[in-house]
C-alpha cells in the first residue's frame, strides 16, 4: 500500500495536476481554519451545524471546500464557533 503523501508528492510532478491544486490554495486554506476553528473548541460538525441552525451535511461541505461558501455562511459558521470572521486582502 502507498502512503498519500508519496502518491500526492508523485501526482503533483504533473505540471497540469500542480496548476490545479495551486489554484485551490485559497479554498483549502479556508477549509483548514474552519476545520481548526471547530476542533479548538472541541465542537462536532453535528454540534456547529446545530447552532447554526442548519445540518451536518452542510458543514461536512463547508469543511471539505465542496464550492466557494457565502459571506452569510462563513458569519454563522464563525459565531457558532465562537469565532469572528475576518475578510482582508494581501499583495498577489
Amino acid at each position: 500500500m502507498t502512503d498519500f503523501a508519496v502518491l500526492k508528492a508523485r501526482w503533483l510532478q504533473d505540471p497540469k495536476i500542480k496548476a490545479e491544486y495551486d489554484a485551490l490554495e485559497d479554498e483549502f486554506a479556508l477549509a483548514a481554519q474552519l476545520i481548526q476553528a471547530r476542533s479548538a473548541r472541541g465542537l462536532t460538525q453535528a454540534q456547529v451545524a446545530q447552532r447554526m441552525g442548519s445540518r451536518q451535511s452542510v458543514i461536512a461541505r463547508l469543511e471539505a471546500s465542496k464550492g466557494l461558501p457565502n459571506i452569510k455562511n462563513l458569519q454563522r459558521y464563525a459565531q457558532a464557533v465562537g469565532y469572528k470572521l475576518n475578510i482582508g486582502l494581501s499583495p498577489a
